[in-house]
C-alpha cells in the first residue's frame, strides 16, 4: 500500500532523515521503533504532506505523493493521529469528530459518527463537551475517531499511548488491533516496544533518521539490539 524510497527531509537546519526506504503491504500493521531525535515524528509528517521532502518518492497505491498538500494526501485515503492528539480544546467532542470528515460529501457522515459512538460510548453522553475537558485517554480515543472518520485506508498513529495509564494503553492498542481486523492498514510510531511488537506484523528500527534494522516481528524480538535498547534484556 505504502512504498518510500530515499525520503530525505530536514526539520528547520536539522537533516531529520537521511534516505529511508520502507513499505508498509496492504492489511498490516507496521511499526517503527526509536529513540527520541530518530526521525520518527518527521516520517510520519513527511508522508502526511506536513513537511516536504528533500529528496526521494513516497507511493502511495502506487501514485507518487511526495509533493501533495495535506489535504489531497487525507484526500487519497490517508489519516494521521498526530502526537499529543491536538484535539480542538475549545471545540466540542461532536465538532471534533466532524472535523474529521471536513472533505466528505458522501451523506454517510452522521452514520459513521453512530459508529464511532458505538465504538467508544462514552463518546454519547460527552458529544457536547468541550474536547478539552477530557482526560488524556478520551482525548486519544477522540483523536483516533476524529481520523476515522475521513475513511482512511491507510492510519498512521504518533505514540498513541504517550503519557496514558498501563489499563489505557492496553486499551488503545486493543482498539489499534480492532481498527485494523475492520481493514484499515496502521503505520504506527511508538516507544511502548512491548505493546507494539504484539499488535503489528513488521518492524523498522530508526536511528538518526536512518533504517538500521527491519524485519518481523519475532525476527527482531530475538535481536540482541532491541532486547538491549528497548526492552531492557541484557544481550
Amino acid at each position: 500500500m505504502l512504498r518510500v524510497e530515499g525520503l530525505k527531509t530536514n526539520y528547520g537546519n536539522i537533516r531529520a532523515l537521511k534516505g529511508v526506504d520502507l513499505e508498509v503491504p496492504s492489511g498490516s500493521i507496521v511499526t517503527i521503533l526509536g529513540v527520541n531525535g530518530a526521525g520518527k515524528t518527521t516520517l510520519l509528517k513527511t508522508i502526511a504532506g506536513l513537511l516536504k521532502p528533500k529528496a526521494g518518492k513516497i507511493f502511495f497505491l502506487d501514485e507518487n505523493i511526495a509533493r501533495l498538500p495535506p489535504y489531497k494526501v487525507v484526500q487519497r485515503g490517508i489519516a494521521l493521529v498526530p502526537e499529543g492528539r491536538a484535539i480542538l480544546s475549545k471545540m466540542t467532542v461532536l465538532e471534533n469528530l466532524e472535523m474529521g470528515a471536513y472533505q466528505r460529501t458522501d451523506g454517510q457522515v452522521k452514520a459513521d459518527i453512530e459508529k464511532e459512538i458505538l465504538r467508544f460510548p462514552w463518546l454519547k453522553e460527552r458529544q457536547g463537551q468541550p474536547g478539552g475537558s477530557l482526560s488524556g485517554g478520551e482525548q486519544q480515543m477522540l483523536a483516533i475517531s476524529r481520523a476515522l472518520l475521513s475513511r482512511p485506508k491507510l492510519l498512521l498513529m504518533d505514540e498513541p499511548s504517550l503519557g496514558l495509564a498501563p489499563l489505557v494503553v492496553s486499551e488503545i492498542f486493543r482498539i489499534i488491533r480492532r481498527i485494523n481486523q475492520d481493514g484499515t492498514t496502521v503505520l504506527l510510531v511508538e516507544q511502548n516496544v512491548k505493546q507494539a511488537m504484539k499488535v503489528s506484523q513488521y518492524a523498522y528500527v530508526l536511528e538518526t533518521g536512518k533504517i538500521v534494522l527491519s524485519g518481523t516481528t519475532a525476527e527482531l524480538l530475538e535481536n540482541p539490539k532491541i532486547k538491549e535498547s528497548f526492552l531492557g534484556q541484557r544481550a
